[in-house]
């Protein structure tokens, strides 16, 4: 029982809340997104689905040499 009211507690604590107007403006920021850097980001899964790849990596066929 008291394993199902610290769940409760936990779900009610919860940080979800709604985003005001003026508040968008700030998570709009280019710093807050996932890959502030997309040429960067696109470089790096690049790099890894070359060295990856021959065991499944991101999808793409190749032997790993980076010369697909």
């Amino acid at each position: 029982m008291r394993c199902g009211c610290t769940i409760v507690l936990m779900l009610l604590a919860s940080a979800c809340t709604a985003v005001q107007p003026w508040q968008r403006g700030e998570l709009a920021n280019p710093s807050m997104a996932w890959e502030p850097d997309p040429l960067r980001a696109a470089l790096d899964q690049h790099t890894y689905a070359s060295k990856e790849a021959s065991s499944g990596g991101a999808g793409l066929a190749g032997g790993g040499c980076g010369c697909n």
